[in-house]
């Protein structure tokens, strides 16, 4: 757990979410600032700081991050498809430094975003 993080904040209970699943190993909640009319984060309760840092010892609970996000986005309805976005640094987008994957869907995604 990193003390400054507002993704441990949430894992530990200190900061509300609207949860959508939850195990020993990853959470999923809706994003408070959504892009699409489904727009839900999958992050894993041990603290990574983004893709960059992760290990190959890491990979299991990768794996389990993305196979929760497809699993949930099924079950939430995205049966014509969805987009995963994971941002890495600054330049990649990434505004809160802990692991997380957005799952989007609910509409036709686009390139660029729009």
């Amino acid at each position: 757990m990193d003390d400054n993080c507002i993704f441990c904040e949430i894992i530990a209970g200190e900061m509300a979410v609207e949860k959508i699943y939850e195990d020993d190993e990853v959470m999923a909640f809706n994003d408070i600032n959504p892009q699409a009319p489904a727009h839900f984060l999958v992050i894993p309760k041990h603290h990574l700081a983004g893709p960059s840092e992760i290990t190959s010892a890491d990979e299991p609970l990768v794996g389990k991050v993305i196979h929760t996000a497809t699993h949930l986005a099924k079950k939430l309805g995205l049966s014509n498809g969805f987009r995963m976005v994971i941002n890495n640094g600054e330049d990649g987008g990434q505004t809160v430094y802990h692991f997380h994957v957005h799952v989007m869907g609910g509409r036709r995604m686009t390139w660029p975003p729009g």
